[in-house]
């Protein structure tokens, strides 16, 4: 679990903001953890969370974020949701669009219908926590017969705010795409900072929209190497560093991982009692480079939703990025290149002319991949249009819940990839 220091700050800052937020039994929590429950954000109070730990561990997914779904529906008078990624919370909300006669169903009958990844035994004693709710039922059909927009706090009125472990980074597109629809008109917190699984911050300002994070000296040991880095960089420590610069984090927090850069960049926004406040900027190792160019990963997606604005009704639901290399042979004989894997609401297919807009959105976004492109030593981007849904297999594919990434680095996720192509 996370260290108990960090969950009684998270607890108190989340009862002084939103006062009812501790309601016993008032927390319903989205996440998976494969083999093993998941700790909480609120784990000290266990009375807090409304959803079973042993549905979280759940082989699948998909059936782990559907039974945590079931049993958050149970309770009208929810206070807080609780997703341990941005992505957990979108994935259980769009299982709820396109499933959600089922699981008025199951309300109604107080049971859990049968499906793939959730073993009979388990199943059985899931169930026996259930009890028929033909009223609630009733409800979550009417609401989601009105449609999705604001279905959220539709469905638990009394809910204050929104608690995800991971907001920032990858996971920022899934917030925006929350904010504006699902969960609109509610706020949302993330209380934490970690990397390379070590707790290394707590947010004590949850009212604040960018997440900043209070580095605790005591946790894990950090180092930190100014940005941009020099030709013999030398690392620095908390009392060294200086406000409004970027630094990116050396960590030593578990055995047999002594001083390993996590490829996380942070910017310093201030200090509390001496000790810095943090802002995440950008993860390095999600940076595209085939000949060196090194486009970083919010630029990228700033980029790319810059040319799906000039798709007439196109949405960006989701995308992940391949440096031709990884493709091998299959690539061809062009030069380097990038392969970008959209999915997209509102458009089924691209034509050749949109699929160049991205492309010209990088060049004149990013002068030396233009450069590059005018001598040939990269090639056109590949454009690639994904159905819906084959992000979530994808997650589901990385067999552990980890933010998001956004350059694919093994083979058989990016045949995963290819095989749900669609145009």
């Amino acid at each position: 679990p996370l260290p108990t220091q960090g969950s009684l700050l998270y607890l108190d800052t989340l009862r002084a903001a939103f006062p009812q937020a501790l309601a016993p039994r008032g927390t319903a929590l989205l996440s998976w953890a494969p083999g093993h429950p998941y700790a909480p954000a609120g784990w000290p109070l266990p009375s807090l969370y409304c959803t079973p730990s042993e549905a979280g561990a759940l082989p699948s997914r998909a059936a782990a974020l559907r039974v945590q779904l079931l049993f958050a529906l149970r309770a009208r008078a929810l206070r807080v949701l609780e997703a341990g990624l941005a992505a957990e919370l979108h994935d259980a909300l769009a299982a709820l669009h396109t499933g959600w006669p089922g699981l008025a169903q199951d309300l109604a009958l107080g049971r859990l219908s049968p499906q793939p990844g959730l073993p009979e035994d388990v199943r059985g004693r899931l169930q026996a926590l259930l009890a028929p709710d033909r009223v609630r039922a009733a409800e979550l059909q009417a609401e989601c017969a009105r449609g999705f927009e604001g279905i959220v706090q539709r469905l638990w009125p009394q809910l204050e705010v929104l608690v995800v472990g991971t907001a920032h980074g990858a996971e920022q597109l899934y917030c925006d795409a929350l904010r504006q629809a699902d969960c609109k008109g509610l706020p949302f917190y993330c209380p934490f900072y970690q990397a390379a699984g070590a707790l290394l911050g707590v947010n004590l300002w949850p009212e604040e929209p960018v997440p900043r994070f209070l580095l605790c000296p005591d946790w894990a040991f950090c180092e930190f190497l100014p940005c941009p880095a020099k030709e013999e960089p030398r690392t620095v420590l908390l009392g060294e560093l200086w406000e409004g610069r970027e630094y990116e984090l050396v960590l030593t927090a578990r055995p047999g991982e002594y001083r390993c850069r996590a490829g996380e960049v942070l910017r310093v926004a201030g200090f509390h009692k001496q000790c810095p406040v943090v802002e995440h900027v950008r993860r390095d190792s999600q940076a595209l480079s085939v000949r060196g160019e090194s486009i970083t990963e919010e630029r990228f997606c700033r980029s790319l939703c810059r040319a799906v604005g000039m798709w007439p009704g196109a949405c960006l639901v989701d995308y992940i990025c391949v440096e031709s290399a990884l493709l091998g042979a299959s690539s061809g004989a062009s030069a380097p290149h990038y392969e970008v894997f959209v999915e997209l609401r509102g458009l089924r297919d691209l034509s050749e002319g949109q699929r160049y807009k991205l492309d010209q959105c990088l060049q004149e976004d990013f002068p030396i991949y233009k450069s590059f492109r005018f001598k040939g030593s990269i090639g056109p981007l590949r454009l690639h249009l994904v159905g819906a849904g084959a992000f979530a297999r994808l997650r589901e594919a990385l067999g552990s819940p980890l933010p998001m990434p956004r350059v694919l680095r093994e083979e058989r996720l990016l045949q995963l990839i290819q095989s749900t192509v669609v145009s």
